[in-house]
């Protein structure tokens, strides 16, 4: 039994003494974190300013009777596209025709009476040189055929008004556009007390798109083109881009066609309209659109970054960047424009070669070191 408890003894100080011999438990801090990073995008831009606008039918003209008469055909289906000269209405041009053949007439005999009028003239015009006509039969002769050069005049110029009543029977597209719905039906009376309304059309290619800049804008604008004024030629070939509210970007590419000569004191701002063509039909009058408008004439070079990775504080906007060292640093910077693709124009307080953190998740603080990896950013589309 002695020999038993000895045992246990010896087993037991083994024990402590095998605990003893473990290592101490230190801490060991975590590796830096992976932080995604980039350079800022490096681009050639012109600086421009966005506005929001309209659409406006190129041309809007509504189609009426202008003569009187029974609508006998509506010669095309409501909402249909239609060419320029398309007949879309007609009024019976029974009468006209009628009118038209009478004029006609009246010409040819007024004609026919002047061959005989000026035969008689010549005649006594040479009998007068001989001596042998008295001076009032000439005079009587010069007079009528004089008075019938005068009724020719005045039955061609009835000839043509009765020509234009019956053109105007034919209800034509003055231009290639869209119809809206007609308003008459066929067999009712038209024009009989003032011009009745058919229908109207509406051209679509191309497009206006009207919008407002503030005055200050419009000074900002002149400061960049040093005070001067454009010419309309000038004008046409500063580019406009325009986008949906739906759509990305800025998909539709137009240019400057007019702007508004004074302000408008009620608002402090001036009208300007572009022009876009529309083939498809796309745009339509009334539509709200986003306009990208330049506010200088030359490119610049730009900084861009995405706008996830600009904060603000209480002393103003900041990024991220990570030095030589991998240590995140704080930068105060100054914003500009907000690019397509969610990219943020940077005006000042970073560098070219600043590697901008895109995403922290809470791991790239400030004075901390982390694992840099770097991306490339994306250009914008146009």
């Amino acid at each position: 039994m002695v020999g038993r408890a000895a045992a246990g003894l010896i087993i037991a100080f083994l024990l402590v003494s095998l605990a003893g011999c473990k290592p101490e438990n230190k801490f060991i801090a975590p590796p830096p974190p992976d932080i995604s990073v980039a350079v800022p995008l490096k681009q050639s831009l012109v600086p421009f300013t966005q506005q929001t606008g309209n659409t406006q039918a190129f041309n809007t003209v509504d189609l009426v009777a202008r003569v009187e008469g029974f609508l006998i055909k509506i010669g095309y289906e409501d909402g249909a596209i239609v060419k320029k000269g398309d007949l879309l209405f007609q009024i019976d041009p029974t009468t006209y025709i009628a009118q038209v053949k009478q004029a006609e007439a009246q010409l040819a005999a007024t004609q026919a009476q002047l061959v005989q009028a000026q035969a008689e003239f010549q005649r006594q015009e040479t009998l007068l040189r001989q001596n042998v006509t008295a001076q009032n039969t000439y005079d009587i002769a010069k007079a009528k055929r004089d008075a019938l050069l005068a009724d020719i005049e005045n039955n061609k110029a009835q000839l043509a008004v009765n020509q234009a009543n019956l053109g105007y029977t034919n209800v034509q597209a003055p231009y290639d556009g869209i119809v809206t719905r007609h308003l008459v039906s066929v067999g009712e009376l038209v024009g009989a007390t003032s011009a009745t309304k058919l229908a109207t059309i509406v051209q679509l290619n191309p497009i206006y798109v009207y919008f407002n800049l503030s005055e200050q804008e419009v000074l900002d604008i002149r400061a960049n083109l040093k005070g001067r004024r454009l010419t309309l030629e000038e004008l046409a070939q500063v580019p406009l881009d325009i986008g949906l509210m739906t759509e990305e970007g800025y998909p539709h590419k137009g240019n400057l066609d007019y702007v508004s000569p004074e302000v408008d004191p009620t608002t402090g701002t001036i009208q300007v309209r572009g022009l876009f063509k529309n083939p498809t039909g796309e745009l339509l009058p009334g539509f709200f659109v986003r306009v990208r408008v330049p506010v200088a004439l030359g490119a610049e070079n730009i900084l861009a970054v995405p706008n996830r990775s600009v904060f603000e504080d209480q002393s103003g906007r900041y990024v991220l960047v990570v030095n030589k060292d991998d240590v995140v640093e704080q930068k105060r910077v100054k914003i500009g424009q907000l690019l397509v693709g969610d990219l943020r124009i940077i005006t000042s307080g970073l560098a070219a070669d600043d590697r901008v953190v895109l995403t922290t998740s809470g791991r790239a603080v400030p004075g901390g070191k982390v694992v840099p990896k770097l991306a490339t950013l994306q250009a914008p589309p146009n």
